[in-house]
């Protein structure tokens, strides 16, 4: 998913989040497309402007986790902290669009920073407008998660370019319960929905705070630096995109382990992501085109004049090769 403009999420909550604590129920008898993309962007602000607390179970291929999500907006800022179950211990505590994760490995606890990312239930953007030059909504049935009454909807492509999607979103509180993403053969890729969910009414943030353990070593992981763009040796363009999809950001890094910066790119339609990276080879280096796919992830990578263009997200195959072949390079 996406980065969030702390401004547009403002302008959005500041009008939105009344009508929102105060929304009357939906009903299956929404029938035109613009009262499902309204039911849709109401889920959007829903996720941001409500405050919740529940469990939710994620699964992707063979692999499933358990993460329990506590979610608070004061009217003007909101705060999550994310726990997971299973495994080793795991949180992430996030501030508008900035993350700080929490890992415990061995006898360290590993401390790392990163830059907006949308989590469930805030999987869907606030801004519909590319989704619906590129996608297709359709109303199915009202089905129970989380012993809730939830309303199905799908969200289909209008082309290859990107994957399709089915939500259930709460007839009550307008909240996305329960996300399943599928391929292009229809089979699911990733299914993330609650078990347990509820409305929080306190304002309180005492739980905000990370729940490890103090007998361990805090270790930050090395941040990439973030350098201006005249850092780089060359200049580039971006030319014929995928249909819909646009940059939503850009810096250069100083990345651990890499002699040179490195541009990384991040581009959307808006549900779906793609990050490309560009950095100079050295004439040792013998890499050759490479597409891979691992479950919902497609990653490409070849060389450009000297440099390896790399394209990766949970998109088709078609998209990261298209994204990275758009990248022209000049000296």
């Amino acid at each position: 998913m996406i980065l969030i403009s702390r401004v547009i999420l403002a302008k959005i909550l500041a009008g939105v989040t009344l009508f929102v604590l105060c929304i009357t129920s939906f009903t299956s008898d929404a029938s035109t497309d613009d009262e499902l993309w309204i039911m849709l962007q109401k889920a959007a602000v829903a996720a941001r402007a409500l405050s919740y607390e529940g469990i939710f179970v994620c699964q992707t291929g063979q692999q499933a986790k358990s993460v329990q999500i506590t979610h608070l907006f004061d009217g003007r800022n909101e705060f999550a902290r994310n726990v997971v179950l299973d495994g080793a211990t795991r949180e992430v505590l996030s501030q508008g669009s900035n993350l700080v994760i929490y890992n415990q490995k061995n006898e360290k606890i590993i401390i790392e920073k990163r830059r907006g990312q949308n989590m469930f239930p805030a999987i869907l953007p606030l801004n519909f407008d590319t989704i619906k030059d590129n996608y297709t909504v359709h109303l199915s049935t009202i089905e129970r998660v989380a012993d809730r009454q939830a309303q199905v909807l799908f969200l289909e492509p209008k082309d290859r370019l990107r994957f399709s999607y089915k939500f259930w979103i709460d007839t009550e509180y307008g909240l996305l319960l329960r996300s399943v993403r599928y391929n292009q053969r229809s089979e699911v890729i990733e299914n993330i929905g609650f078990n347990r969910l509820s409305l929080i009414n306190s304002v309180a943030l005492d739980w905000f705070t990370p729940k490890i353990d103090s007998k361990k070593n805090y270790v930050m992981e090395d941040e990439a630096v973030i350098l201006p763009d005249g850092k780089l040796s060359v200049t580039w363009e971006i030319k014929e995109l995928p249909s819909g999809y646009r940059k939503v950001d850009q810096m250069v890094r100083m990345v651990p382990g890499k002699l040179k910066p490195v541009m990384h790119m991040i581009f959307s339609d808006g549900l779906a992501s793609v990050s490309l990276f560009i950095e100079p080879t050295s004439k040792s280096d013998k890499t050759k085109v490479a597409l891979v796919t691992t479950g919902s992830t497609s990653f490409y990578a070849a060389v450009n004049h000297g440099h390896l263009v790399t394209a990766v997200g949970e998109v088709p195959e078609a998209t990261v090769v298209q994204i990275a072949n758009a990248v022209v390079i000049s000296k």
